[in-house]
């Protein structure tokens, strides 16, 4: 099954999807619905309750459950339960909550709004920046962004063509880069901008978006270049593409003297990227 992993926003809230590209259909993870529709902050421990009374019942949601591959809070791929929207409808009527009608328009929104970006993706591109806009995000932020993903998705198309596994090998050579060109690998610069479930990039400030996409483009280049063979050569040329842009950040750092790695994050900032990073200096 061709499948892409997203997040779609409900009322401000996340829920983990997966598009079925031979299907045709979006899968939803069953824990962020329930989440969702209960108001509660643990929807895995909600869903596991739900599930116990539902086979009790006899019903088929709770046997016929799907399980997929989503990325969990800690950045891994784990196995999660997983409905389509026939299934979502059906679980929506064993919980009784306010929003169900609104969740129910947004399950038929989202359904056609890939159906529409399918056959225009450009309808996906400004969609992205309505989201981005709505969120704060400064206009040369927003367009610094969009270039960054034709650059992530470049850099992944070339992984593809040498044999690297979406998922667990994605997020290693992914770390690999992050260490190389930063000096910190995912996790901790996640911390470092006391981050926990939120998109590092979308928390990056307009320099820090520019080295990253420096690393990815010089990957991708070194790649055509090289054509390497499985998730080994990849990885030499992930980090030799890496250390490009870390050369860029050590001497812009020397040039002036405070450091490219910002504490600030999306949540710190009225509108990101409209004030001068002047909060960081350089170790003597």
């Amino acid at each position: 099954m061709g499948s892409k992993s997203q997040i779609k926003l409900f009322e401000n809230r996340k829920v983990r999807t997966l598009w079925d590209a031979e299907g045709q259909k979006w899968w939803f993870s069953v824990a962020d619905v329930c989440s969702m529709l209960a108001d509660s902050p643990d929807g895995r421990k909600y869903w596991s309750v739900l599930k116990t009374r539902l086979r009790k019942e006899g019903s088929e949601l709770a046997t016929n459950c799907s399980q997929l591959k989503m990325e969990s809070a800690d950045g891994k791929m784990y196995l999660t339960d997983v409905a389509d929207t026939e299934q979502v409808l059906r679980l929506i009527q064993s919980i009784p909550s306010k929003k169900a009608e609104p969740f129910k328009m947004w399950l038929a929104k989202v359904g056609r709004e890939r159906i529409d970006e399918t056959i225009d993706p450009e309808l996906s591109i400004e969609r992205a920046i309505q989201n981005y806009c709505r969120l704060g995000y400064s206009e040369s932020w927003i367009n610094q962004r969009l270039k960054s993903i034709e650059a992530r998705k470049a850099l992944t198309d070339e992984w593809d063509k040498s044999g690297v596994k979406q998922g667990q090998e994605y997020a290693a050579l992914t770390d690999l880069m992050t260490k190389t060109w930063s000096g910190m690998n995912t996790r901790e610069y996640k911390e470092h901008k006391d981050l926990k479930k939120e998109n590092l990039r979308d928390n990056m400030t307009n320099t820090e978006l520019v080295l990253n996409m420096l690393a990815e483009v010089a990957a991708t280049e070194i790649s055509v270049v090289r054509q390497p063979a499985g998730f080994k050569e990849s990885a030499e040329v992930a980090k030799k593409g890496a250390g490009v842009a870390k050369s860029a950040r050590e001497q812009l750092e020397k040039a002036t003297g405070k450091s490219v790695i910002s504490r600030r994050n999306a949540k710190s900032l009225e509108k990101i990227e409209q004030k001068p990073n002047n909060d960081e200096k350089l170790d003597d």
